[in-house]
This record gives C-alpha cells, sequence and structure tokens, in this order.
C-alpha cells in the first residue's frame, strides 16, 4: 500500500473513529503528537488534525496505573488491548501513520527551502535517484566527481574539525534536529577554540563519505550528521558519527556513534554540547571509536 492510499484509508477511518467514545487517555509530556493528515480532492484540500495519545485501551484491565507507568517511559504499543484479534481502531490508525511517516522520511528529500536556510554548500554523492541510494551502497559512500573537484578547491583545508550533514534515510529527522543541533555544535567548539571548516550538506550519502571529505580537507576530526533508519516510534531521529584521521584501513570500530537524537531521545541542543565534548577528547586521545573508549577508561 502506497502512502497516498494510507492517507486517504486514514481520513476515512478518522471520520468514523471522532464518532466513537474515547477510551481512556493517559497524558504524559512528549507522548503527544499531532499528525496533520491532508488529502487533495475534488473539492479542494482537506486537513484533518489527528492527536495521538498515549492510551490504555485494554479492556478491564486488571492494573490499570501499572500499564499506565510503563507507557510513559516508552514509545513502544503497550497496553492497547484488542478487538477479537485484531488491534482496535485507534491503534490501527496511529500504526498507518506511524508507518506513512516511516516511508515518507526515507524517500522524501530535504526541502530546497530548508537548505537554502542552512546556507551551507550542497554537494552530492554518485547515487542520482533515491532508488540507486537504497540498493546500491557504494553511489552513496562516495562524492560525484563534480562535488569532489568543487570540495578541494573551495573547502578550507587543515582545520581541526570538518563537519558532514547527510539526509541519509531520515530528511524529516534532518529537518527537525539540525536546525538546533548544529548551532550547539558549532558554539561548542567555538568556546574550547578548536579550528572548523565550512560545514557542508551531501545529499544521498552514507557515512562512510566522510573519510573521502576528511581526506581533501585534511581535518584532525570529521564528524556526519545523518538520519537515521525510521522505526515506528520515530521517524524523526538523526545519528553523530565522527573518525580521527581516516584512511584507506578504517573499519567501522573506528567511528565514534552517538544515535537516538531527536525530541524524544538526546534532545538536539544537548546532544550538539555533547558532542562538542566528545570532539575535544578526541582530538586530545587522537583516536576514535573502540580504541577511544578504551583509552578513556584508563
Amino acid at each position: 500500500m502506497d502512502i497516498n492510499s494510507i492517507v486517504e484509508q486514514v481520513i476515512k477511518e478518522l471520520e468514523k473513529a471522532e464518532k466513537q467514545p474515547h477510551e481512556r487517555r493517559v497524558s504524559h509530556g512528549s507522548s503527544q503528537q499531532l499528525t496533520s493528515v491532508t488529502k487533495n480532492s475534488s473539492e479542494g484540500i482537506r486537513s484533518i488534525t489527528f492527536k495521538k495519545e498515549k492510551r490504555v485501551t485494554v479492556d478491564n484491565p486488571q492494573n490499570l496505573q501499572t500499564i499506565e507507568q510503563v507507557q510513559a517511559i516508552t514509545p513502544a504499543r503497550i497496553g492497547i488491548g484488542r478487538a477479537g484479534t485484531r488491534m482496535k481502531t485507534k491503534n490501527y490508525l496511529e500504526f498507518l501513520i506511524d508507518h506513512a511517516a516511516a516511508q515518507d522520511a526515507v524517500f522524501k528529500d530535504v526541502s530546497e527551502e530548508f537548505i537554502k536556510g542552512l546556507n551551507l554548500p550542497v554537494l552530492h554523492s554518485r547515487a542520482e535517484t533515491m532508488e540507486e541510494y537504497l540498493m546500491n551502497l557504494e553511489s552513496g559512500r562516495k562524492l560525484k566527481k563534480e562535488s569532489a573537484a568543487w570540495a578541494a578547491a573551495n573547502l578550507p583545508k587543515d582545520k581541526q574539525i570538518q563537519i558532514v550533514i547527510s539526509d541519509g534515510l531520515s530528511s524529516a529527522g534532518i529537518e527537525a534536529n539540525i536546525p538546533d543541533m548544529l548551532p550547539a555544535l558549532l558554539q561548542g567548539l567555538r568556546v574550547k577554540n578548536l579550528s572548523v571548516g565550512d560545514p557542508v550538506f551531501i545529499k544521498r550519502s552514507r557515512v562512510w563519505i566522510q573519510d573521502e571529505i576528511a581526506s581533501i580537507v585534511n581535518c584532525d576530526v570529521v564528524i556526519s550528521l545523518i538520519g537515521e533508519r525510521p522505526g515506528l516510534a520515530t521517524s524523526r531521529s538523526i545519528s553523530a558519527y565522527l573518525i580521527y584521521r581516516p584512511n584507506e584501513n578504517t573499519v567501522e570500530a573506528d567511528r565514534t556513534v552517538i544515535s537516538n537524537i531527536h525530541d524524544g531521545g538526546i534532545p538536539p541542543v544537548e546532544a550538539g554540547a555533547y558532542l562538542a565534548d566528545i570532539i575535544a577528547d578526541v582530538l586530545k586521545l587522537k583516536a576514535s571509536g573502540v580504541k577511544f573508549a578504551q583509552l578513556k577508561e584508563v
């Protein structure tokens, strides 16, 4: 089922569900979300705002308070009950909406308006389409020849840190987190008197593309802020991968990773400040990944 079909089905079911009596609702801060579902029709554009709330929908639960407490600390679908062998209507609609959001996060590009707002140089990987990006991992790990040439000619060289922003597998994650995270990271690095090259945005790129960027600009540490693969709990999460002086022998264990950066995980502002501290330690120890963790323990 494609996204348009999901939206059409959700709109129909939402109109029915709004006429049904509501189950007990439980509000726990960030557990509430507003999801706007829009559909073009012969009558114009219709928009329905669907409020997602934590609810205990189990019929006659033996320990309602315990279920509510568990719901408050996890985005997992707990205590949703069932109607016969199936989920109840409201829970099923929430599942469809989360699934559609996850698909959108992967297949939609970061908006041109957002990219212009960042005011960063835009480079391209060798992946010409999203289909190629998803099916051919290598296409996202190398810069397009024109982008590599531009980077070599224009990016500042010999800085301590180079920042790369990649859409990865969640355009929604980039748009939701980078506006707060990038300024916090840059401010943290400036406070520590660390030199930073010009951050770049690379379309359809994967983590390993940071190795090529590092070789072009000759930096000490390169950090990639990249959209995470979305799940049904959140489609707006990003990760930060950083590495000290990558080379042709670099492996995954050489990278330090901070993941689950979003409002329901590590808040983006907090993540930016924390990453500045991590980068300072990486520069001091001249190591990242497993080796960095081992040296930190000494």
